[in-house]
């Protein structure tokens, strides 16, 4: 700013002795002397502000390229917490995908065998956007996976979850959890939801909504948590779905809304997961015709006609 008021102020002073003294110059040696000092003093500015200008453009661009490369880092740190392979002879097959809207993703989910015949799924999003979003996302991973290796019930995981975020992140911060846990030998289906979209089970008998559970984690660090339970017949799909896909288009006053995910569910659900999943990313696709305003998670889940627990 020093710079710029420098340069605007010798150039106005060259300009006036210019014009007021346009008459002198054949008389007065000290005229155009001065005029001579102004214009040089004003190209030697100008110049000295272009060269500022320069070596900040060059440190700018180092500090991109710095960021790009920490935002390239923390991008494959978070796709190596998603399950690179589905647990098979579960009775349960399943299918994700996680697009982000900022290079990065506050979205989670996750599907894991702890190992004593259980298998556990879980979908998260957590509040803001961006790199703090993805820090608080990795939080909740790992808190997860060790509550759910320690063998805890879903409302006792979501309870422990809840009170470590409530201790150990800032007050504002929080997350959306539904978190599901698998017993293939009765095909049962124990879950909380804790604040997040409610997921759509499918079946036969129409669509279903698996509300029961509590307030998002992160809030409330003496919350309770109910669960609830549903049985998983061969062919039931459950979808497990963000906000960032029922919220697409929200910002033009036009959400693709509940209904319309429903919709494309029920004219799909006997497909392959794989093509299910298609079909809602292209729906909310043309819905929008943007960019994501948000992050968007699917997760698809369904119940093997012959689980290997039943053999």
């Amino acid at each position: 700013m020093r710079d710029k008021v420098y340069l605007a102020g010798s150039l106005l002073i060259a300009g006036l002795l210019l014009y007021f003294g346009r008459g002198l110059l054949a008389k007065s040696a000290l005229v155009t002397w001065a005029l001579s000092f102004a214009g040089t003093t004003a190209v030697a500015v100008l110049g000295m502000a272009l060269l500022q200008v320069q070596v900040q453009l060059r440190a700018s661009r180092r500090e991109l390229a710095r960021k790009e490369a920490e935002l390239n880092f923390a991008r494959e740190v978070q796709e190596a917490l998603f399950p690179r392979q589905f647990p098979a002879d579960s009775g349960l097959e399943f299918s994700a995908i996680c697009v982000p809207a900022a290079g990065i993703s506050g979205d989670y989910y996750d599907v894991l065998q702890p190992g004593d015949g259980r298998l556990v799924f879980a979908v998260a999003d957590v509040s803001g956007k961006g790199l703090s979003a993805a820090i608080l996302m990795s939080n909740v991973h790992a808190g997860l996976r060790i509550l759910a290796d320690a063998g805890h019930s879903p409302s006792e995981l979501c309870a422990q979850l809840n009170r470590h975020l409530c201790r150990f992140t800032e007050a504002h911060r929080f997350a959306t959890l539904f978190y599901a846990e698998w017993n293939p030998g009765d095909r049962r289906l124990t879950y909380v939801n804790a604040g997040h979209t409610v997921p759509i089970l499918t079946s036969a008998q129409g669509c279903h909504r698996l509300e029961s559970g509590g307030v998002p984690i992160g809030l409330l660090p003496n919350s309770n948590f109910c669960a609830g339970t549903a049985t998983l017949n061969p062919g039931d799909l459950v979808v497990l779905y963000s906000d960032g896909i029922t919220e697409a288009g929200v910002l033009e006053s036009r959400p693709f809304g509940e209904s319309r995910l429903e919709a494309v569910i029920q004219a799909h659900r006997d497909e392959p997961l794989a093509e299910i999943q298609s079909q809602v990313l292209s729906a909310v696709r043309d819905w929008t015709r943007s960019e994501p305003e948000d992050d968007m998670t699917l997760l698809l889940v369904r119940a093997s006609p012959v689980a290997k627990g039943e053999l």
